[in-house]
């Protein structure tokens, strides 16, 4: 009998280290879970403070002539909003693009317009003068 009771005992010290690694295990991957969504968060605010700025740069361009003067005023406004930067480009036949760009998290959030740069993720909206 007293055999068996000194196997309990070592058995009883590999069940609480099996289950001291499964819960750090656990908060390892909920600590990851709440890094990633703190990522996310972060960058929808970005998307959408950049969406509100380039939404009114629109308009004020469509409903005023001076671009320059609205262009570096929203550029003053946007780097108190963002971390970075607020143009506009003109295309063909009386299009333009207003384009706010940051620094991108990742390729996946890279800016497919040409003037907002590499590794930057932007907002872009096109609109008819």
């Amino acid at each position: 009998m007293n055999r068996f009771r000194i196997l309990e005992c070592g058995d009883s010290l590999i069940e609480v280290l099996i289950a001291l690694s499964l819960t750090a295990i656990t908060a390892l991957g909920l600590i990851a879970v709440q890094s990633a969504l703190a990522r996310g968060e972060r960058f929808a605010l970005l998307r959408e403070r950049a969406t509100l700025i380039v939404d009114s740069v629109a308009e004020e361009i469509r409903s005023e002539a001076d671009r320059v003067l609205i262009v570096s005023q929203w550029q003053a406004k946007a780097a108190s909003i963002l971390p970075d930067d607020v143009a506009l480009v003109d295309r063909a036949d009386n299009v333009c693009v207003a384009v706010v760009s940051w620094r991108a998290g990742t390729q996946e959030d890279s800016c497919p317009e040409p003037q907002a740069g590499a590794s930057r993720a932007c907002i872009a909206v096109a609109f008819a003068r």
